[in-house]
């Protein structure tokens, strides 16, 4: 969501709130950007009971591992630039690979 400039802030805290009125149960944050933080913040005001803020990709992937069961579903959203797949990618098993290389 980087792309959408000055929208992108408030359509960051849109989507928290949006993931509150879905049912997520689990929100983490990647990044240190204000916009990833007012998502975390309006999806826990909203009604998310659990929310988590990691630096990196590689934190969260190792967050997720220790806290997935079979049968959970995982959504990501991201800009391009945030890299998520790399999460994806390492926790279906599949080699992580870096922007230029996927």
């Amino acid at each position: 969501m980087l792309e959408l400039g000055d929208d992108s802030l408030e359509a960051h805290r849109e989507i928290g709130r949006y993931a509150a009125e879905q049912g997520v149960e689990i929100l983490l944050g990647v990044g240190n950007s204000p916009n990833v933080k007012q998502l975390v913040l309006h999806a826990g005001a909203a009604g998310v009971p659990n929310l988590a803020l990691v630096a990196d990709n590689e934190t969260a992937a190792d967050f997720l591992e220790k806290i997935l069961v079979p049968g959970d579903k995982v959504l990501m959203k991201a800009s391009r630039g945030g890299m998520l797949w790399q999460i994806a990618q390492r926790l279906t098993g599949q080699p992580v690979t870096g922007l230029g290389d996927h």
